[in-house]
Formats: C-alpha cells, structure tokens, sequence
C-alpha cells in the first residue's frame, strides 16, 4: 500500500469521476518493496476526428507542484459534470487525456529523476545540435549524478514508454492535439516553452504558437507567462517532446503542438527565503495560501488550452497570413 500523497488524491478523482473518466494503468514502478501505478486517463468524445488535449504532469519526482496543479483542474472538471451543461457540450467536441503523475517512484523517492537514476526529460533518443551545458544538457556519466540521460543505446524507461503510448494512441492521429507538461524551475518568470530544447532552429508550427499566444494575450492581457522556445535558454538532448514532435512530422497534414508550463519556483523562493534549506521548497510553494494561489491561477491557463484545442479552426492561420506569422514569430524569437 503506497501512501503518496499526490496518488492518493488521483484515486480519490478516480472514484469521484466513476461513470465519466476511462482509466488505466499504463505502466507500473517498483521502489524496494512498493510498487505505484501510473494512470493514464480520459474524458470526453473518442473520436479520432476530433481535436485532443493532453495533461501531463510528475516527470520530475521533486516538482510536485506540476501534479498538484493538474489534480486541482481535474477536481474542478469531475465537479462541473454534475451540473454544467456547456462543459457536457464542449466534451462532445474534445478528447482530454490526463497522466498527471508519471513519475511516482521519483516523487516518493524525492527526486527529479526516476528509480534507476534516469532523468526521464533527458532520456528520449535526440541529440542536441551544438554543445549542450554540462551535465545540465544530460550526460551518461552515472545515475549519481543529475540529468543522467541512461545507459546509450538502451530502450526508454517505462515511464516514458508508456507516455509516448498514450501520446501515439490519443494525441496524434488526430487532425490536432495540444500537449501541456506541468513542471516547475528555479526561475523569475511563469514560462510556456515549446520545442526545440535540442536545437534553435524554429519548428514548423512556430506560427501557430505564435498564434495561440496572441489569442491568450488578447483575452488575458495581463497574464505572467512568458512565451519563448526552450533552446532560448539552453540546449538539451533526450527531451521527450522533441522526440514526440519530431515524430509528429512524419504526417504533416495533422497539427501537434506540445507545451511546457515551467513554473518559475524563485516567486515562492523570494517570499519565503526559508525553502532555499528544503530539497521541496526550491520547486514547490511551501505555505498553504501560497500554493492554492498557484493552483487557481493556472487552471485558467489548462482551461483557456483546453476551449483552444476544441476551436482551434477558429484561431489557426492559413494561406498567405501564415507566412507572415511564422515571419513574425521568427523575427521575435530567433533574430537577435
């Protein structure tokens, strides 16, 4: 019997969603004598033609906030089916798919990486173009050390596996799908990232995030995220939504577009110095009105991707007007 607190409350959701949610147990992880479930769920319409959102979230052990901010939007989905007749409309139009706790074994352990050691955003086969940081970029010098990418050569670990399962089964085949992966960094700012963090050079959708920002610009004028690809502040290799976007390409007549949410944990760290002693308190929010502030202000964000994906005819650009959007993305992002 695990007693993580994060999976305990998933079931509890799991139990609450019984006749709405469809789970399974897409992989599981042993720690010594425990062994923990990573869930992967769904809700909403299955139709392969219909447009998807994927939810993720607990790929690093140590940022529990990502899970937590997932299972409070969650929360308030299964809460809204009992009475909320246009959130019953807009599942007949969306498919949401939800592992808001890939990595379990990491989160008991309390640590970034997974069981074996293994730096789960860091394990994908990609190969950075040009130098990477030093052991921040991911390494295969040991398990011991922070962001070891695994053993060269070697099958991905279960955990990722059994997220690019569900990305393959759920997200791609569809005529468009959004990822948003929920994580936290010893940064400033509220970051959205998105591909590449192996290389600077821009992605073939880069105008239709360009476009998705301004559409949340326009309706939130005032909102703390920063839009920006990861490659503008360092290069990786094995990131696993490089790997999921780049395989995405082999049919380009479907849209993909993964996102990183990076919670910047230096605006908790600097009300509260006393986290910088707590492995937990440099990426998590340590005092409770804290932490409901954070999980209430990024439900609007979930929810805001969550109506973009189900209307995304409505916002995305083609034609000649594409062009020019993808032109003003690059000269934003990549011209110096």
């Amino acid at each position: 019997m695990h007693t993580l607190p994060e999976l305990t409350e998933l079931e509890r959701l799991l139990e609450m969603g019984r006749g709405h949610l469809e789970a399974s147990v897409a992989c599981e992880v042993s720690v010594s004598d425990k062994r923990f479930p990573v869930y992967r769920l769904t809700l909403g319409n299955p139709d392969p033609r219909l447009p998807a959102i994927g939810f993720f979230g607990g790929v690093h052990g140590l940022e529990r906030i990502g899970t937590q901010v997932l299972l409070y939007f969650l929360q308030g989905l299964l809460a809204r089916l009992e009475w909320d007749k246009s959130l019953h409309q807009l599942l007949r139009d969306v498919r949401l798919v939800f592992m808001p706790l890939i990595n379990p074994g990491g989160m008991w352990q309390s640590t970034r990486c997974n069981p074996q050691g293994v730096d789960l955003m860091r394990n994908a086969p990609v190969e950075a173009a040009g130098r990477v940081p030093f052991l921040l970029g991911g390494h295969r010098i040991s398990p011991s050390l922070p962001w070891y990418r695994g053993v060269a050569g070697a099958e991905m670990e279960s955990e990722n596996l059994a997220l690019c399962r569900a990305v393959h089964e759920e997200l791609l085949p569809r005529p468009f799908s959004i990822a948003v992966d929920c994580h936290s960094g010893f940064g400033s700012r509220d970051r959205i990232w998105f591909p590449y963090a192996h290389s600077v050079t821009p992605i073939p959708h880069l105008a239709d995030i360009f476009a998705l920002e301004e559409l949340f610009q326009n309706i939130y004028p005032n909102n703390k995220y920063l839009f920006e690809p990861q490659s503008l502040q360092y290069r990786t290799h094995g990131d696993m939504w490089d790997y999921l976007y780049r395989q995405a390409q082999q049919d380009q007549s479907k849209t993909f577009l993964p996102l990183t949410l990076e919670m910047g944990s230096w605006l908790w760290v600097k009300k509260n110095p006393r986290q910088l002693f707590s492995r937990q308190g440099i990426f998590n929010p340590s005092v409770e009105h804290r932490l409901h502030r954070v999980l209430r202000g990024h439900s609007v964000w979930l929810d805001f991707l969550m109506r973009a994906a189900c209307s995304h005819e409505n916002w995305l650009v083609n034609g000649p007007d594409r062009g020019r959007l993808q032109e003003r993305a690059v000269a934003r992002w990549y011209t110096p």
